[in-house]
């Protein structure tokens, strides 16, 4: 690379329910190279999970994390970050209470994704730096506070489902904190039971195998520190217990089979947190947690009847780095796997509150073509693009709810559903933009606009300008589809309207409407004319 090209550098934290991680990279030919990573053990989750609250001490121990995070940013001079919690900061109800001082701390905007976009980010770290994962794969990773498993093919996620099985969860829930006490016959019992309905629920959705999924097993591939202590912790098993031939190149990989892992849940179970402690891969703090985990994995593989697993260092922060670099370098490999997957996730979104495609099809093309003629006069990023497309989409998704006063549920529709690929924030831009199609006008006070960053409110406005002109070039919708020019003038816009075979007087006249709030966002006339 030329002395003095700039490189992108990027930051990815996870915010767990047991610790904290960060891992920063720089892209490199268009491809991410870590340069540091740092882990803190904070048990975010603990205080949770018992009272459903984040104790002082617990929020003090991450924060202070974070701001050893802060320094080592500045200095590989990131220039794109992404800090996201887990189940911890899902379930908690002083969540905001944190967000609002780790932001006032280090200016930083914690964002809280759910079990499946968690699932979603973990199989696109994987996918995107483990080789042998174009075929079946099983993804499963047992944090702190959840378990999410992922059945993909080819690349792709065909089902996916989080479970409250964290290993900080089970501990706090069933399992005694006494460092002398070993577990005993009736808490696995119950913590037994608990896996078991849980695992039922994956059922009806995961089919590694059988008729509905194809009869070959697929590869599994666990992530997260539970996986990494049960790949390298079960070497203490007794050697009959080990894979005979091949044994080398299987531990090699992380191979640890579903045997190994029931053995290793028994044998940890007896022991003292002390005796835990010595255990090779485990080490005090795992040691805590690490028998709730290994009984996860152990009902998970039996109950699907898998072989295995392989341990994978890849997980959330892989994902999260790699979708950064697939939404802003085109030329990645990932970028357009990563496109294809989004937009297939709002055509499902579409289709599942019974939009009519054929509809909002014709919107979605004039928004982008208008994005792409006005982009002098709006200057939105690039970004806005997407948002207007996905938002001329979902435009009409409220009237699955009721036709009465749709755009505003359209707009909480959109906010709460789940869009591979979208961020809360970026949901809540595409909400915004769709919120405002009828009689109401953007507000800084409105619901929709709230949640909003200040500095996005006259964005979604100008945003807000495009798609209800998208939306007035198709009141006809018997008619073919309306064709226009643009002509930006320094005090005035002249849009041109081609008529179709049915004429455009419904167009023409529903733009005029337009023409008043376009001044009051542009500063510029708009003037329709038939051509």
């Amino acid at each position: 690379m030329p002395a003095g090209f700039p490189m992108t550098t990027f930051a990815a934290i996870d915010i767990g329910s047991n610790s904290c991680r960060l891992k920063v990279a720089r892209v490199v030919a268009h491809r991410l190279k870590t340069v540091h990573e740092d882990r803190e053990v904070t048990r975010l989750g603990e205080s949770v999970f018992q009272g459903g609250l984040i104790s002082p001490e617990a929020m003090a121990v991450t924060l202070k994390a974070l701001k050893r995070f802060q320094r080592a940013v500045q200095e590989y001079g990131v220039d794109q970050i992404r800090v996201v919690a887990t189940a911890a900061m899902r379930d908690a109800r002083n969540a905001p209470a944190f967000v609002s001082w780790a932001k006032a701390e280090t200016g930083w905007e914690i964002e809280i994704i759910s079990g499946l976009e968690e699932a979603r980010l973990i199989h696109r770290g994987v996918v995107s730096n483990e080789a042998e994962t174009a075929g079946r794969l099983l993804l499963v990773d047992v944090g702190g506070g959840s378990c999410e498993i992922t059945l993909s093919q080819q690349k792709r996620i065909r089902e996916t489902i989080s479970l409250p099985l964290g290993a900080v969860r089970l501990t706090q829930e069933f399992l005694p904190t006494d460092p002398v006490v070993v577990p005993g016959e009736e808490a696995l019992a119950r913590m037994h039971q608990f896996i078991a309905r849980e695992l039922r629920r994956a059922h009806g959705r995961i089919h590694p195998t059988g008729a509905r999924a194809g009869s070959a097993s697929p590869l599994v591939i666990a992530t997260s520190g539970t996986a990494a202590a049960l790949a390298e912790a079960h070497m203490i098993l007794p050697e009959k217990a080990k894979p005979g031939r091949g044994r080398k190149a299987a531990t090699a990989k992380g191979w640890v089979t579903t045997r190994q892992v029931r053995q290793l849940a028994r044998r940890l179970r007896k022991m003292t947190l002390v005796q835990r402690e010595a255990v090779p891969g485990i080490g005090a703090r795992r040691a805590e947690i690490i028998v709730a985990g290994a009984y996860v994995y152990a009902e998970l593989l039996e109950s699907f009847h898998l072989d295995g697993f392989r341990y994978s260092a890849m997980g959330l922060r892989d994902g999260i780095l790699a979708q950064m670099l697939a939404e802003q370098d085109n030329r990645a490999l990932a970028h357009e796997q990563f496109e294809v997957e989004r937009w297939e996730s709002v055509m499902a979104t579409a289709i599942r509150y019974g939009v009519n495609l054929k509809q909002v099809e014709p919107v979605r093309a004039h928004v982008l073509e208008l994005f792409d003629a006005l982009a002098a006069l709006h200057k939105l990023p690039e970004e806005y693009r997407t948002w207007l497309g996905t938002a001329a989409v979902l435009s009409e998704t409220g009237k699955f709810l009721n036709h009465q006063g749709h755009h505003r549920h359209t707009q909480y529709i959109i906010s709460a559903s789940e869009i591979y690929g979208f961020s809360q924030q970026q949901r809540t831009v595409v909400s915004a933009i769709a919120r405002y199609l009828g009689k109401t006008r953007p507000q800084a006070e409105d619901r929709a606009m709230r949640n909003l960053v200040p500095a996005e409110h006259e964005r979604v406005r100008r945003a807000v300008v495009l798609l209800r002109l998208a939306m007035a070039l198709n009141q006809d919708r018997a008619s073919d589809v309306v064709r226009f020019g643009v002509r930006v003038y320094p005090k005035r816009v002249l849009l041109e309207l081609e008529p179709g075979r049915t004429g455009a007087e419904l167009e023409l006249w529903s733009l005029r409407k337009e023409a008043g709030y376009f001044r009051e966002v542009f500063g510029r006339e708009l003037l329709v004319t038939l051509v």
